[in-house]
């Protein structure tokens, strides 16, 4: 093949698909995008300015996607409810088209990619967990960074993270038809990245770098 491939991977808080396309960028080749920083930074200035999500989302600048509050559990929480508004998602679509459309290819990792970003990518991973894995991957994340916090906590704070995706009338968190679903319950990084790459060159996908 001579084209490099537009991987779409989505999946729900905490079942590493955002380090599995960090690494399959690396090793591909392959600009990345955390489609989720764009959320973040549309619902973090909100709160911070007061002003209309829908008007952040219109204007928003590469520079904000740097911030490292972004990574917060709050800049999460933020997103989540900034998402479910359909004219943020409208105003971010073309940003997170654009950059799919690389003539070197992409990976873009989300909740939407695979269903309405991307939807005829030629790969497409639905990256899951159970929410108990996915609770406690998030608490020691949390307890590394010095957060106070307990598991039934983060727990409930992840299915409320859940449920505002997966019932959101605008693009909700769900798989595409065609998507590989990959369960990371049970896995480690290096588990995920190889089982991604063995679902990859069964497609005819054998891409080794630049």
């Amino acid at each position: 093949m001579t084209q490099k491939p537009v991987i779409a991977i989505d999946g729900p808080a905490g079942a590493g698909k955002g380090t599995l396309a960090r690494r399959l960028a690396e090793h591909f080749g392959l600009p990345h995008l955390d489609t989720g920083l764009l959320y973040r930074a549309v619902g973090l200035k909100a709160e911070r300015t007061g002003r209309s999500p829908v008007e952040i989302a219109g204007c928003l600048d590469p520079s904000d996607l740097v911030d490292p509050d972004l990574r917060t559990d709050g800049a999460g929480q933020a997103a989540s409810k900034v998402a479910a508004i359909p004219e943020v998602r409208a105003k971010l679509l073309d940003f997170q088209r654009k950059f799919a459309a690389q003539a070197t290819g992409a990976v873009l990792d989300g909740r939407d990619v695979g269903t309405v970003i991307c939807p005829h990518a030629p790969v497409k991973l639905f990256v899951t967990a159970s929410a108990e894995a996915r609770a406690e991957r998030r608490y020691r994340e949390l307890r590394a960074k010095g957060v106070d916090t307990i598991k039934p906590r983060v727990l409930a704070e992840m299915a409320e993270r859940d449920r505002r995706d997966s019932e959101r009338a605008a693009a909700p968190l769900k798989a595409a038809p065609d998507a590989y679903h990959l369960d990371t319950s049970d896995m480690d990084a290096d588990a995920a990245f190889a089982a991604a790459l063995a679902f990859m060159e069964s497609k005819g996908f054998r891409f080794s770098g630049p």
